[in-house]
């Protein structure tokens, strides 16, 4: 068994909410994996459940917003040292509620181009270079 078979695989949840052209992004909380780094909202899938409903209970956990989880853009993969993780991206529809920093330190609606203002883990750098690359669409391409 090599030690890659040995490290937790995770499933991971982020979503795309975009308000009057911009797009939300929440900062991690002190004491967790990547603090102080900023993310696109979302959360770890628990057992048993689909993809969609992690997102739609994360945002509601994290941020205090109710959602519905879309289209799935695309996935990530990416290998820290203590784990493995597929990062499913999903552009959401905001139904309700206004973003409180609820599980995280501080929240931000941002322009696509100020993105590369702040500091991200390296998968959702990847979604960014997506976000740039998709920039003439409102939707998943």
């Amino acid at each position: 068994m090599t030690t890659q078979d040995q490290k937790p695989h995770i499933h991971v949840t982020a979503g795309l909410i975009r308000k009057d052209g911009k797009i939300l992004i929440t900062k991690r909380p002190k004491g967790s994996h990547l603090e102080g780094y900023w993310e696109f909202p979302g959360g770890k899938q628990e057992r048993g459940e689909d993809l969609q409903t992690c997102l739609e209970r994360e945002l509601q956990e994290e941020v205090g917003l109710k959602v519905r989880a879309e289209e799935k853009c695309l996935t990530i993969f990416h290998e820290y040292e203590t784990r493995r993780i597929s990062l499913h991206v999903m552009e959401c529809t905001l139904l309700t509620g206004e973003p409180k920093a609820l599980e995280c330190q501080e929240f931000r609606w941002v322009d696509a181009v100020e993105l590369k203002n702040f500091q991200f883990p390296p998968p959702d750098l990847k979604v960014i270079e997506f976000l740039y690359r998709a920039s003439n669409h409102s939707q998943c391409p």
